[in-house]
């Protein structure tokens, strides 16, 4: 099996490799709360109206940016400045030099191990437009690295 992420850098892949990297685990599409004064990172369990309850894929993708304006698209280019992003995230492993995990996608062939190893949201968040108090919905769970 051709491991191309092993051998490229991130800016040197494809719009298709970049986008195939994505383990669809929807830990960047949950709301996160920074706290002004320390610019501490605080993950909840609330995702955005755009995510598909089944796949953790975004439901409208292609205009993702317009729909939400505070979603952010992840580039090469600013990957470095999202130190937010989990530690399994498959993008921020390749660029600290940690690999793909088992469970990825390229790695095992199933883009359903994800969910199986419950290292996706699937199941584990609240739609944004049923929440009151964001606050009560801070979580750790989403920054347990899992592999």
């Amino acid at each position: 099996m051709n491991k191309w992420w092993e051998e490229k850098r991130l800016s040197a892949l494809s719009r298709e490799e970049w986008e195939s990297l994505c383990d669809h685990c929807g830990k960047c599409c949950l709301l996160k709360l920074e706290d002004e004064d320390t610019g501490d990172v605080y993950y909840t369990d609330v995702a955005c109206s755009l995510v598909d309850a089944k796949s953790c894929h975004c439901g409208n993708y292609s205009e993702r940016e317009t729909l939400v304006p505070d979603c952010l698209k992840l580039t090469p280019d600013n990957l470095e400045q999202l130190a937010w992003m989990p530690l399994s995230c498959a993008y921020r492993r390749i660029m600290e030099g940690r690999g793909l995990p088992e469970w990825h996608h390229l790695v095992c062939g199933s883009k359903d191990e994800i969910h199986r190893q419950g290292l996706s949201i699937k199941g584990r968040y609240v739609d944004e437009n049923e929440v009151r108090d964001i606050q009560e919905h801070i979580v750790e769970w989403p920054l347990i690295e899992g592999n």
